[in-house]
């Protein structure tokens, strides 16, 4: 059946234009004929491969992945950032991840970072932090991304 039979095509197409996220991270199921996204944490183009990750595939990342909304507030959290903070993921999703679920990054370094990048329409930034809210101090490595959909994405890597 082809699109124009179909009346429910309109669900599953995406115009140049088109606002639809991209990703999968609403909990869709994954185009079994799209080949899987091996995310890494030192890959240049894992920024833009979140987006269209799966749930699943951001969840068994080897690293933390974290998407914000332009206001800090935690939109998705994976199972190894999960595993690292011991912050079970139902309950960071709808945090404010500056203010509530990690107030030790609200700070120049980090907040002023990613606020800066929301403001410009850009984040692309890395560097080294060190986490001590409700946990042992962790050093990790951080980047901060703002995609081309305008998703914001934290992404930790334990050192």
């Amino acid at each position: 059946m082809s699109s124009s039979q179909n009346p429910y095509s309109y669900l599953r197409e995406e115009g140049p234009d088109s606002d639809a996220p991209t990703d999968d991270t609403e909990g869709n199921e994954p185009d079994a004929d799209a080949p899987s996204i091996d995310l890494s944490f030192d890959d240049e183009e894992v920024g833009e491969e979140l987006r269209h990750a799966s749930k699943e595939e951001l969840n068994e990342a080897p690293f933390g992945i974290i998407q914000l909304d332009d206001a800090g507030v935690v939109q998705f959290y994976n199972r190894y950032e999960s595993n690292l903070s011991g912050v079970d993921p139902e309950d960071a999703v709808g945090t404010n991840f500056f203010t509530e679920l990690a107030p030790c990054s609200n700070n120049p370094l980090f907040l002023g970072r990613f606020k800066d990048g929301v403001c410009e329409g850009g984040l692309d930034e890395y560097f080294t932090y060190t986490f001590t809210y409700k946990m042992r101090p962790t050093l990790v490595d951080v980047h901060l991304y703002r995609d081309e959909a305008g998703n914001n994405w934290i992404m930790i890597q334990k050192r």
